[in-house]
């Protein structure tokens, strides 16, 4: 009897242990961590609009307006397209939004709103004009810096011949591209265009996030040629210009991209579109080190594709869902 209950009480530790153990390095299960949260996205080719989901533990998320699009693609030439949209509300409490307007040219779409639901003053930026020859600009991402008040747009483009020989790349289409970015305080004039990120490789999708006094910095490798990569890497960075330390693979899959990144409780969740399956993926850290594949516990709405999430307060969320409803 006692040899019994002196057995049961090791596999209770051992159990309790393990369970604590899992705790401490990838935090705690979804919904333990409650908050308020926005994902902007696009679905399709991209020329439908932005789209909403919302979620109140960053892992189950649920589209607004029945799916469909809650801002129309109001700029373009060729096409008009909002893929790739990206939001940041600065201290002033007003939400920018930049996108990629176009599958060429030099120039990323904006807008603004005090609302997530009124956008208004939507116009294409012109930002590689210094570079006549950049064939595109891609992805286009903002981070509000709180320490010098700034907002960093930050993008890729492909200039022909800079990185490789005019006629090749080394992904599809002879692209190659490099980070580039400027940074303004009221989206009315902006720094001169620089050069942001060469990892030495073609890279694209670039995200940057602060966590406690580590600025991170989430990209693709686009390369193809002459070895497949398309997997999502982390670079670190005590400075929102970096230089940053050489990148660490961290996507549990490859031929993803977008990624996308949120603090729940203690740990950073990054969101990466698995487009070539049709799904998101997802991995999460405690400390920006060790980053564990989470993908069987997340759920987005279906047709997601490349987006961004970010926080936002009670009032809020609850206007957004009183205004569009939300899709069970």
């Amino acid at each position: 009897m006692y040899r019994n209950a002196f057995i049961l009480f090791l596999l209770l530790l051992a159990t309790t242990s393990k369970s604590t153990t899992n705790a401490d390095v990838f935090g705690s299960e979804p919904g333990a961590n409650e908050g308020y949260y926005v994902f902007c996205y696009f679905t399709g080719g991209g020329d439908s609009g932005v789209h909403y989901a919302v979620s109140r533990d960053g892992y189950q998320w649920k589209a607004l307006n029945e799916g469909k699009a809650i801002f129309a693609p109001p700029i373009g030439k060729k096409a008009k397209l909002t893929r790739d949209p990206s939001i940041a509300r600065g201290e002033d409490g007003i939400f920018q939004m930049v996108w990629t307007v176009s599958w060429d040219g030099r120039s990323f779409g904006r807008a603004w709103s005090d609302d997530l639901i009124n956008w208004k003053d939507a116009k294409a930026v012109p930002c590689m004009e210094n570079e006549p020859t950049t064939r595109n600009v891609w992805a286009p991402e903002l981070f509000y810096d709180k320490t010098d008040r700034l907002y960093y747009v930050i993008w890729s483009s492909t200039i022909p011949g800079r990185f490789s020989p005019a006629d090749k790349g080394t992904s599809e289409s002879a692209y190659d591209h490099r980070v580039y970015y400027t940074t303004t305080k009221d989206f009315e004039s902006f720094a001169p265009t620089k050069l942001y990120f060469d990892p030495g490789h073609n890279v694209i999708d670039a995200f940057l996030m602060k966590s406690n006094e580590t600025y991170y910095l989430f990209y693709k490798d686009e390369t193809l040629f002459p070895e497949e990569k398309k997997t999502i890497l982390v670079a670190e960075s005590s400075s929102p210009t970096g230089p940053f330390a050489k990148g660490q693979t961290i996507s549990a899959q490859n031929w993803v991209e977008g990624p996308s990144a949120l603090t729940l409780g203690q740990d950073i969740v990054v969101y990466y579109d698995c487009y070539r399956d049709g799904k998101y993926g997802a991995v999460r850290s405690r400390n920006g080190g060790d980053w564990e594949d989470v993908s069987n516990l997340i759920s987005f709405p279906k047709g997601t594709r490349h987006g961004t999430a970010f926080e936002v307060d009670r009032t809020l969320y609850e206007r957004l869902v009183e205004t569009y409803g939300i899709v069970d």
